[in-house]
């Protein structure tokens, strides 16, 4: 827990730069895009591995 307390007091004296904020941004749109596409056209049956029983 203070680890987290002092990386925030760092962050709050020395915020992150605009680019990296934007990269960051941009990364999340990216990942939010493929789990919305994801969940419009489903997941290729290739993809998915063999279901196996297990004795």
């Amino acid at each position: 827990m203070e680890r987290w307390l002092l990386r925030m007091a760092k962050w709050a004296r020395h915020p992150p730069s605009a680019g990296r904020v934007k990269l960051v941004f941009i990364v999340v749109a990216i990942c939010l895009a493929i789990v919305l596409l994801e969940q419009v056209f489903g997941f290729p049956e290739e993809l998915v591995p063999n279901k196996t029983r297990w004795r």
